[in-house]
């Protein structure tokens, strides 16, 4: 039970991350609307890299190409069906003072949330070096994505207080992943062969769909080009957590 308790002390600090949006709290407004794109571009590049660097090369190890992408087609659908009820439902007057897309954003991390607490409990059940070295590879790739959901919440009308409070929530979903893991992914690994593709259906969805056509609305050579940048980075960034990923 030592490992367990291993298990959860690492799947409370990788939700405690989610907290790292609190540094906005002394950044004056106009200064962080400028810098918003960047985190909203960031976090595209996070969604993209994650999807296809991380979650379908782990799926693809673990069933056909065939059923994977049936499920990756799966999440997108599902996403683009949850958008269209939210726009109904939160947009009837012409302007959409919270847009679908933050709702998405929550809906996705919480999943991406749950995924990696199954991950971090199924590595700590093996052994306390795999737990360490993943629960690691994951904070690398949470540090960045975190604070780029955080923007993205921001940017799609929530204020600083309650994107931070929501995020932290979403977050919390790790810890109930971790003990579910803990106890039966070592046993039953068929619902992660639905579940990684799904995921990442999703984030493909809520990068290409959503985001990608906000980076569009910025004017200018420079803006531009530190959005391109940004991409670039946040899609490196993940490719260096996967190659230190021991899962």
């Amino acid at each position: 039970m030592d490992n367990f308790f291993w298990a959860l002390g690492a799947s409370i600090a990788v939700s405690l991350i989610s907290l790292i949006g609190i540094f906005t709290f002394f950044i004056k407004s106009d200064i962080l609307s400028r810098w918003l794109f960047i985190l909203v571009s960031f976090s595209v590049g996070g969604l993209i890299g994650a999807a296809f660097l991380h979650l379908l090369p782990e799926a693809l190890e673990q069933a056909n190409a065939h059923s994977v992408f049936i499920w990756v087609i799966a999440g997108f659908i599902f996403f683009f069906i949850l958008e269209k009820y939210l726009h109904w439902r939160h947009c009837h007057e012409d302007e959409c003072q919270v847009h679908p897309f933050t709702y998405l954003n929550l809906v996705g991390d919480t999943i991406h949330n749950f995924s990696d607490g199954l991950i971090i409990g199924a590595s700590f059940a093996l052994n306390l070096r795999f737990g360490f070295v993943t629960t690691l590879a994951i904070i690398l790739h949470e540090i960045p994505q975190e604070l780029g959901d955080f923007g993205v919440l921001v940017y799609g009308g929530l204020s600083r207080r309650k994107a931070l409070y929501l995020n932290f929530l979403t977050a919390l979903v790790c810890v109930l992943g971790t003990v579910i893991g803990y106890f039966v992914f070592n046993s039953d690994k068929s619902f992660m062969v639905t579940l990684l593709p799904f995921i990442a259906g999703g984030f493909i969805y809520i990068a290409a769909c959503d985001l990608v056509p906000e980076l569009h609305k910025q004017r200018g050579f420079f803006n531009s080009l530190f959005s391109t940048l940004s991409v670039i980075a946040g899609i490196s960034f993940i490719l260096l957590a996967t190659k230190i990923n021991p899962h």
